[in-house]
């Protein structure tokens, strides 16, 4: 009864239980594990500066960032002037970046890591890349098979309520970790404008995942709150997994939890209200057992040899009745719970 009502409660507050148990686990939680784009940013990010070392650099990076899926991508494919340039080969490589062929000519478009990883020369823009991520910008790096071609800053303004809601999970006892796979520059800089405990940066999908199993590992119970493809299997593995309601569909697919207002409260909304129904599970048991507990051994006669009562079938009927009353009444309240 009381999970009934609690699943109907988080319902209207815009929380979508899709696993039955979730609304239980979430109780025990110790740690939730935040993604960085989408999550505590608004995910539209918008282009602030860019610099390019050839003619043809804003075609080339507006030709690939336009199939793209990630956030980062779609923003400068916005921004960007229309490309006539068609890339052949087109490869998505997730958590890196992207790469197509133009007319023999190998151009990626990615994160700094990935693209050094594949022997590019990214020296000629590190000082402006350190500038521009020192002020909380995100970095997307265009580059040929050998060095960088351009570098272009995109901001992504953090969510209004994203610090009251690091707030209230803090004053719920939880551990906050801030994993992404963005630059460290612009994490550090979100992780210490909401107070957040620690972060990790420049991860990959199975990066996330792995740290989702080594806080396991080391006892807690751990939340994962994301909304894109790269977030989906650190969602499956977490203990509970929220998903932002816009954000993929694997992401949504993969979670436990869906919330449909895309905001950090909900999150604080239904760890406090499955705190309040597993309490009101434990009232609801107490209630129940304690006429039984009362009840049945004066039924059975443990009071008649000495002062020759015994109870009335007809008030046993009725103790019994009211136990299922209570329980259904205290469940109810859960309807009108105040949340912080």
């Amino acid at each position: 009864m009381a999970i009934m009502v609690g699943v109907g409660r988080a319902a209207d507050l815009g929380v979508l239980i899709r696993q039955g148990d979730a609304l239980q686990r979430a109780q025990d939680l110790t740690t939730v594990v935040l993604d960085k784009t989408g999550t505590l940013t608004e995910g539209t990010p918008t282009l602030l500066h860019s610099q390019v070392v050839v003619e043809q650099a804003q075609e080339f990076a507006q030709a690939l960032a336009q199939r793209s899926e990630h956030p980062l991508a779609r923003a400068l494919a916005k921004a960007l002037p229309g490309s006539t340039f068609e890339p052949r080969e087109f490869t998505s490589i997730t958590g890196s970046g992207v790469q197509g062929d133009f007319d023999g000519q190998l151009v990626r478009l990615g994160n700094q890591a990935w693209l050094e990883a594949q022997g590019v020369d990214c020296t000629q823009f590190k000082e402006t890349a350190q500038r521009w991520g020192s002020e909380g910008c995100s970095l997307v790096w265009l580059a040929d098979h050998s060095q960088a071609l351009g570098l272009f800053a995109l901001n992504d303004a953090i969510r209004q309520d994203s610090q009251a809601a690091i707030e209230r999970l803090h004053q719920a006892g939880l551990k906050l970790v801030l994993l992404s796979g963005d630059h460290e520059l612009a994490v550090k800089s979100v992780c210490d404008r909401l107070s957040i405990d620690s972060y990790r940066a420049g991860l990959k999908p199975e990066d996330k995942l792995a740290e989702i199993r080594k806080l396991q590992a080391q006892g807690e119970v751990v939340a994962m709150v994301g909304d894109g493809i790269n977030d989906a299997p650190a969602l499956a593995q977490a203990d509970v997994g929220y998903a932002m309601g816009g954000g993929t569909d694997i992401a949504i697919e993969s979670a436990d939890v869906v919330l449909m207002q895309n905001s950090l409260h909900s999150v604080a909304n239904a760890i406090q209200l499955s705190r309040a129904t597993v309490r009101n599970i434990k009232q609801n048991l107490f209630g129940a057992f304690i006429y039984n507990t009362l009840a049945i051994p004066v039924a059975a006669g443990v009071l008649y040899p000495f002062i020759g009562v015994l109870l009335n079938p007809m008030i046993a009927g009725a103790a019994m009745a009211l136990s299922s009353v209570t329980v259904v009444a205290n469940a109810r309240r859960l309807r009108t719970l105040r949340l912080d």
